[in-house]
Parts: C-alpha cells; sequence; structure tokens
C-alpha cells in the first residue's frame, strides 16, 4: 500500500499556562494523571509507529525523559512555532507523508483512537480528524469545532470537539513560508477544497488542559466517570 502513515508526531512544545501551578517546573506532558505522565498516555496509543516528539518549555526534561527510548525529539527551544510549524519543523524527521499528529493533553478510554483513524482513511482525503460528540468530551469547557456531514466531510459547526489526533498530508507545507503558524494554516484550504474529514471517535476521551481536569480523566480511566 503507498500510504502506510507509519509515524507520529506527539506535540509536547507548549507553555501549559492553562495548567498552571503544576506547570510552573515542569512542561505539562510530564503532568501525572493516573500515576503516569500525560505523554506516556499518548506514547502507549502509538505502538508500532515511528514516534517524534517536539519540545519547547523546559525541554530538557522532556528530552531526559526520552532518553533511550528510541522516540526521536523535534527540539523547537529556539522558537515556539504553533502546531503547524511544529509540523513543518519536524518533517525530517517523520518522513514521507501522510502522518498522524497527537495532542498530549488528553487521555483516552476505548478502543485505540490510532487504529481507528487509520482504518478510517482513504486516498481521496487530505486531513482525516478523530472527533468527539460534543456531549461526551468530558473536561471540555469549550464549545464545539466542527460537524461531520454524511459524506464524512467537516464543515465548522458545534456538533463535535477535534480530539487533537489527525492524519494529515504534509506536501503543502512547503509552500508556507512562516516560520510559526497554526494547524489552520493547512486546515482551511482543505475545507474549502473538500478534502477535509472526520470521524467520531467511539470510547471516551477527556481533555486534561487544567489541574481540576486531572481527578476527571482519572474517573473516566477507573470507569467512575458520569459522562
Amino acid at each position: 500500500m503507498t500510504h502506510t502513515r507509519n509515524a507520529v508526531l506527539l506535540f509536547a512544545a507548549g507553555l501549559g499556562t492553562r495548567m498552571s501551578p503544576l506547570t510552573d517546573t515542569r512542561p505539562k506532558p510530564l503532568v501525572e494523571v493516573a500515576g503516569r505522565p500525560l505523554l506516556d498516555h499518548a506514547l502507549a496509543l502509538c505502538d508500532g509507529l515511528k514516534t517524534v516528539v517536539n519540545c519547547h518549555y523546559l525541554a530538557d526534561q522532556i528530552k531526559a525523559h526520552l532518553a533511550g527510548t528510541g522516540t526521536q525529539v523535534s527540539d523547537e527551544s529556539d522558537l515556539l512555532r504553533e502546531t503547524g510549524g511544529g509540523l513543518k519543523h519536524a518533517l525530517p524527521l517523520l518522513g514521507p507523508s501522510p502522518v498522524f499528529t497527537l495532542n498530549t493533553d488528553a487521555v483516552w478510554h476505548g478502543p485505540n483512537p490510532v487504529e481507528a483513524l487509520r482504518t478510517t482513511w482513504r486516498p481521496e482525503m487530505e486531513v482525516l480528524l478523530l472527533m468527539i460528540p460534543r456531549e461526551a468530551a468530558v473536561g471540555h469547557r469549550g464549545g464545539g469545532d466542527f460537524d461531520i456531514d454524511a459524506t464524512g466531510r467537516l464543515h465548522r459547526g458545534s456538533d463535535y470537539v477535534y480530539s487533537g489526533l489527525q492524519i494529515i498530508r504534509t506536501d503543502r507545507l512547503a509552500a508556507v513560508p512562516e516560520d510559526v503558524f497554526s494547524m489552520w494554516t493547512l486546515w482551511s484550504g482543505m475545507l474549502e477544497r473538500g478534502t477535509m474529514y472526520g470521524t467520531a471517535y467511539g470510547g471516551r476521551w477527556c481533555d486534561v488542559g487544567r489541574p481540576d481536569s486531572i481527578p476527571l480523566a482519572e474517573a473516566m480511566l477507573n470507569g467512575t466517570a458520569d459522562v
């Protein structure tokens, strides 16, 4: 098969300001949920993939945590590039398009979300996002991000929350001159072209963005959550 999708970039470069004071002395991906750093929860989903982690804030702690694991580091210590810029910077490590990207500030309970995306991917897609029904988004304080139509295409809306996991073609990154830009720089064109797709996750997901999200996540993982 020509589209192997065998690499993933895990985003671990952010400042983690919403997680303060826990992030005053450590990066958010190393904050523990159920006795395990968020980064390790995310890496456990990526078995069999080439794993790349970017870092900026307190980068030395991320590097030390990953030492000897086989996971490569995309060092952004010089500049915080946001999600799109971070992906562009990591391309030499990731290899051929398309690739997965995964936020590290959430935990999952249920079917492996990476495999759920892999089995849904089709060649006509430029990007495929894993979506959470808004009512099932534990710990998420914002509104929804998208709606999914009958063909699986995404449109701006409010029914679904973006989970932070996607498969994306990286070919168009070469045409972006900036170093710092969000994923929307790519997504906007894909949305217009009708090549931006989404699929709903069948398990449970918790946004771990603030200290008070941690007990919600732990309750979800041990099966005692109300939501």
